[in-house]
């Protein structure tokens, strides 16, 4: 039975992605950020189902003497743990850097250490900035629009120079905007869920910008993928749909399947710096599938109305509401 490190295991995409591992057969080492309230995030189910598949590791992903005892004996690092918060980059833009980009070199450095046969690095759209051609392929361009996607993309080089220098057998997955269930309501359609169901109006930044949303079982399919495919080390592979919608109508389309009539409002205090918005985000998705095989599977409606769904079952599952950064 193969033993796969998930850094970030508890999170959103995390979780999910270590529910389909041990439906896969595989043994997970999950490695959680030390806490003193023990929480084990997403996982608790999961840990109830399958604790012989399951082993947790506490820690920080950015001490390097612990992450590399996590990769002793390791097949396969899923390496997803990072500072996801765009907003939280402008606040903090030192522990952002610290987490992302110290993080990677930690997994790297131990997967060296220990000999594991691949390492799959979780990068994201953001690292492109505003398209300047669609769709966005692997070769469009990379412009740090944010201190977070400047973390990004520091990992990912720091990823390639691996491969070149040391023959790093990773690979880096590149998901365009994954949403679905368990999201934090930082993100902009569990936010739009959630108002729409607990409040009298949606509260949005800005509306016009155009992302291509993933829904997380799509997304979590690229990463079993990128671990099975035979000769992909070395491979930068963008997961997306290759269509695209803008935040204002997307949360049209989201009332309307609630069944709901809710005013959209555009906050100022929402929006990002002007110089900083990333307008359009469009992928091509065709190296996915000529080197792992992967084609999403889920329409946005039908994403949508599953998220919804466990919106519904789960209205105080992150006991807070309203924006945070």
């Amino acid at each position: 039975m193969q033993l796969a490190l998930v850094t970030g295991a508890g999170g959103f995409i995390g979780s999910h992605l270590v529910e389909r591992l041990i439906a896969r057969g595989w043994r997970v080492r999950c490695l959680l950020r030390y806490g003193s309230s023990g929480s084990v995030g997403f996982l608790d189910d999961v840990l109830t189902r399958s604790p012989d598949q399951l082993e947790i590791r506490r820690g920080d992903i950015i001490d390097r003497d612990f992450v590399s005892k996590c990769c002793e004996g390791v097949d396969t690092i899923f390496h997803l743990a990072a500072r996801i918060s765009i907003p939280y980059s402008y606040e903090a833009p030192r522990d952002c850097f610290d987490v992302n980009v110290t993080g990677v070199l930690n997994i790297l450095e131990g997967a060296r250490r220990h000999g594991v046969r691949r390492v799959i690095h979780t990068s994201t759209s953001e690292v492109f900035g505003t398209a300047e051609r669609v769709p966005m392929d692997e070769t469009h361009p990379l412009k740090g629009q944010s201190p977070y996607s400047a973390s990004k993309i520091a990992a990912d080089k720091l990823v390639e120079s691996y491969v070149c220098s040391f023959g790093a057998p990773a690979i880096v997955i590149r998901p365009f905007n994954t949403y679905g269930p368990r999201q934090s309501p930082r993100a902009v359609i569990s936010t739009i869920i959630q108002q729409a169901l607990t409040s009298d109006c949606v509260r949005l930044g800005a509306l016009w910008p155009r992302r291509d949303f993933t829904f997380v079982a799509d997304t979590v399919s690229g990463f079993v993928r990128a671990a099975e495919a035979t000769g992909a080390e070395g491979a930068v592979c963008n997961l997306g749909t290759g269509h695209d919608i803008s935040v204002g109508e997307l949360a049209i389309m989201i009332l309307r399947i609630l069944e709901v009539d809710r005013p959209i409002v555009a906050e100022d205090a929402r929006e990002r710096p002007a110089a900083s918005e990333v307008g359009r985000l469009l992928s091509d998705n065709r190296r996915a599938a000529e080197i792992l095989g992967w084609r999403p599977e889920t329409s946005l409606e039908d994403g949508l109305r599953q998220t919804i769904d466990w919106w519904k079952a789960n209205t105080g599952a992150f006991g807070w509401s309203g924006y945070a950064i």
